[in-house]
């Protein structure tokens, strides 16, 4: 995909965002059928950040810690955020 194919894409499929700028789902970039390597490569050059995942508080119960022992897995962010005018 070219500079202004993505750029028409993720400004089509973004929203604003609290902080002035834009937000793109993860799943909308997939569910368009677009490069996705490219669209994030391209994201990440114009300032976008992935959105920092919650951590859950659920404590599992009295042998929580067992089960989980203490790692988080690890995923994709399911949202990335540009700063205000990197879609101009």
């Amino acid at each position: 995909m070219d500079d202004l194919a993505i750029n028409t894409l993720v400004t089509r499929l973004s929203r604003p965002h609290p902080s002035g700028g834009v937000v793109i789902e993860r799943a909308a970039i997939l569910a368009a059928g677009a490069d996705y390597p490219a669209v994030i490569e391209w994201i990440t050059a114009h300032a976008g950040v992935p959105e920092a995942i919650a951590i859950s508080t659920r404590g599992g119960g009295l042998h929580g810690s067992r089960i989980r022992d203490g790692a988080s897995p690890t995923r994709e962010p399911l949202r990335f955020v540009l700063p205000a005018g990197a879609l101009n």
